[in-house]
């Protein structure tokens, strides 16, 4: 019998919304279930929103989304708007007194344990042929795995079956005070994004996903010093 995927996808999006399954229910504005064409073959998943996205209800907006932008866009000719794009948490979660982020907090495996259950729905609907995870907190629980993302970024590893693509979160890149070691990250990011376009093409996704060379903007240096 065949499934209504658009019907199942709202269905999941709707129990999503309704979730009162741990803490982050009480002080969230709006769930963040994702953003993108549910037919894209390319998935990103983040950890989780941050103060803005829980504002707008859009994954990725900000500093952060801005330099996600700049990697797929400039760095790996990818359009953005033909990835989809999702976090492994889907509410912010709020800042605790001791943490140095005054704007979001990190989830807690409690509350990864209660959401995750959503991304895998998600990425089984989907059916991607890439999932690309930004940072330690997807990365770890989707490979199961307490192997740092500085170790695993740019290394092809396979969820279910889907190959999956570890890199550097956004946000990470943007922490960074030091401006060599800044440097020398946004480095390894533009080559694991190139890594990302080589299997885009080789996965024949290239025609849909990719700008054509009089699309394609000029590249910014990875010695870009945008900051927050």
């Amino acid at each position: 019998m065949s499934i209504n995927i658009k019907s199942v996808w709202e269905e999941l999006k709707q129990r999503a919304e309704a979730c009162r399954e741990c803490e982050f229910c009480n002080t969230r504005a709006k769930v963040v279930f994702g953003e993108g064409p549910i037919d894209s073959k390319v998935v990103i998943v983040g950890e989780a929103p941050g103060k803005q996205e829980n504002l707008q209800g859009r994954p990725f907006i900000g500093p952060a989304g801005d330099l996600l932008t700049k990697i797929l866009q400039n760095g790996g000719g990818i359009k953005r708007d033909t990835v989809y794009i999702t976090n492994i948490v889907k509410c912010w979660p709020p800042p605790e007194e001791n943490e140095k982020d005054k704007s979001n907090g990190k989830p807690k495996p409690i509350n990864i344990s209660k959401c995750i259950k959503f991304l895998e729905a998600q990425l089984l609907l989907l059916r991607p042929k890439i999932i690309v995870t930004m940072g330690n907190i997807p990365t770890q629980n989707l490979l199961k795995t307490t192997v740092g993302i500085t170790q695993l970024r740019g290394n092809w590893r396979e969820w279910r079956g889907i190959k999956l693509f570890p890199m550097l979160h956004p946000s990470f890149l943007l922490r960074q005070l030091n401006e060599q070691k800044q440097n020398e990250l946004k480095r390894e990011t533009w080559q694991d994004v190139l890594s990302l376009r080589e299997q885009i093409i080789e996965l024949g996704l290239d025609k849909e996903m990719l700008f054509n060379d009089k699309q394609q903007k000029n590249p910014d240096t990875p010695g870009d010093n945008s900051r927050r």
